[in-house]
This record gives structure tokens, C-alpha cells and sequence, in this order.
């Protein structure tokens, strides 16, 4: 068994003296591991580091063996070679998202959203949007999709303002106004959003305020849909990139905003 793909490395972990198992966000055959012959040498660690972009070649005997990697990198995420705590804690918080994902099905438009997501990551106001616009296209990846397309109790496509917490549809301003403590607030840079497009901001800078509403409404309907049936919690990651990027905590501004 043999193929190449193009990846984005979400993460390896030593086996043995030298080597590696590396796990890989390939373009159409998924989350996927495989060893890597002297990949915990100091001369091979740096182009595994988590965000790189690399060819793979994966061979096996047998279509379910672990199988081994050859890896050419083919770009350095910033992480790399930053010290910016926001990187750090976007990628990893990237790749934990990643791993919500089966493993070795095929996901070619998430494969997409990551290298855009992480193609932004450096600027932390568009990188945080770009995060929250990951989150929503995971959920609709894994069959939990926000309709953002109409408002729930009128229909119409305009003043949509608000996320029904109980339907995951948008409101309009008018239908929305008399229950909007009961409501999420639907952030301007996500309304009427392709949840999954991979370059939707153009310069868009969206407003702290925006980004936290933003993660607490991917975060609530993560949690029920995903994390919650399986028994999980988001990784520590989340909280910290959020907390770098928006100056608070998520916890804060949820309980602010429900006041």
C-alpha cells in the first residue's frame, strides 16, 4: 500500500530512541499517523513541528497498519519559529479540533479551512475570526451546521442578529428582541457565512466583543453536539488563545453578555 498527499502536521510523539508517529491532516485521505524514521533527531524535529505544511508518503503492507511516513517540508508555520503565545496556542488548539474528526475519513474542505486558518493565524484579530469560522465549519462537517441562512421565526434573510441556543437557527432582530437575554448574538463578520469558505475576510477586523460571542456560540453548540456525548472537554488551549487574542476570558464575557 502506498500514496502521496499533501498535509498539515498536527503533532508527533517520540517511539523509540529516534524515531516518531506523527500525525497528519492530509488533503484527501484525512487525520492520519504514520512512523517517521529518525523523526525525534535534532535534524528532523523542526519540520515536524505542528502547522508545517508537508508531501507525505505513506506506505504500508496492509491498508490498516500504522505504516511509515516520508516527509518533505514543504512550508514552516510561523509557530515554528515564534515565540507569540497566541501561535502556540491557535495551533494547538487547531489540531485538537482536528482530532474530533475520525480518523482516516477523508475531510478535503477541512483540510482547506485549516491551511487558511493557519495562513492567518499570525495577525491575532484575524486569526481568532478565522478560528471561530473553523469552529462552525467543524460542526457542520460533523452534521451539526448552524442555519444562518433565514431567520427561524419570520423567514426573512435580512437583521438576522441573534442564534437560537435550542435550534442552532438565526433570528431577526424583531422576532429575537423580546428573548435576547435567552439568545446568542450572531457577531457581524459570521452572519451569512460559508461556514467552510477558505478566504472569507478580506480586511475584516472584527471587534473583540465579536470574537468572544463568537467562541462562546461555536463553544456551546461544540460542547452539546461533540465534546459533551463523548465525554470530553476542549483542550486548555482554547481558553488561552482566547484569552491572548481578546484580552478575557470566555467564561467572562458569556457571563457578561447573560447579565
Amino acid at each position: 500500500m502506498e500514496w502521496i498527499d499533501e498535509a498539515i502536521v498536527l503533532g508527533s510523539r517520540r517511539h523509540g530512541e529516534a524515531h516518531a508517529i506523527v500525525e497528519l491532516m492530509t488533503r484527501d485521505h484525512g487525520r492520519h499517523l504514520g512512523l517517521v524514521h529518525g523523526g525525534a533527531s535534532a535534524r528532523r524535529r523542526p519540520g515536524l513541528q505542528p502547522g508545517n505544511g508537508v508531501r507525505a508518503t505513506w506506505r504500508a503492507r496492509l491498508d490498516e497498519h500504522l505504516g511509515y511516513y516520508s516527509i518533505e517540508v514543504l512550508s514552516v508555520h510561523a509557530v515554528s519559529c515564534s515565540a507569540s503565545p497566541h501561535l502556540l496556542y491557535g495551533v494547538t488548539h487547531l489540531a485538537a479540533l482536528c482530532r474530533l474528526l475520525p480518523e482516516r475519513d477523508p475531510h478535503p474542505r477541512i483540510y482547506a479551512a485549516l491551511s487558511a486558518t493557519l495562513a492567518r493565524l499570525e495577525n491575532p484579530v484575524a486569526g481568532a475570526a478565522a478560528v471561530v469560522r473553523f469552529e462552525m465549519g467543524l460542526l457542520a462537517e460533523l452534521g451539526f451546521g448552524l442555519d444562518l441562512s433565514r431567520c427561524a421565526a419570520t423567514g426573512q434573510t435580512d437583521d438576522l442578529r441573534y442564534i437560537s441556543p435550542n435550534s442552532g437557527r438565526a433570528v431577526c432582530g424583531r422576532a429575537g428582541e423580546p428573548w435576547r437575554d435567552r439568545l446568542f448574538r450572531l457577531p457581524a463578520f459570521l452572519a451569512g457565512a460559508d461556514a467552510l469558505a477558505t478566504d472569507p475576510y478580506g480586511e475584516l477586523r472584527p471587534p473583540a466583543e465579536d470574537i468572544a460571542e463568537g467562541f462562546a456560540l461555536t463553544g456551546f453548540f461544540l460542547r452539546r453536539h461533540v465534546l459533551d456525548p463523548r465525554g470530553m472537554q476542549f483542550a486548555a488551549a482554547r481558553e488561552l488563545f482566547i484569552a491572548t487574542v481578546t484580552g478575557e476570558s470566555i467564561g467572562r464575557a458569556v457571563k457578561e453578555r447573560r447579565r
